[in-house]
């Protein structure tokens, strides 16, 4: 699953399942043994568990950068890889 942010020791998550389209466009969230998914519009927790800090933390990342999440979700479900994205400072 390609890496596509890190920052505060969580990392951020895309793919797409050849064969198994989604249906709604996502990333995922890992930080130490916590892992969670989260949906792009709106950026919502919709799978899984992080610690409340790096929740909120994934949140205002994600709402920060939901234009570049869309575009990455787009390249992905195309075959393309997908793009990097700054990490929350």
């Amino acid at each position: 699953m390609p890496e596509i942010s890190r920052f505060f020791g969580i990392i951020i998550r895309m793919f797409a399942e050849a064969d198994a389209p989604h249906h709604r466009a996502h990333f995922h969230a890992y930080y130490q043994d916590a892992a969670a998914v989260f949906a792009i519009e709106p950026v919502e927790l919709i799978g899984g568990h992080l610690p409340r800090t790096q929740q909120r933390l994934v949140e205002a990342w994600a709402e920060i950068h939901r234009a570049e999440l869309a575009t990455d979700w787009t390249r992905l479900q195309a075959g393309q890889p997908p793009l990097k994205i700054e990490p929350l400072r």
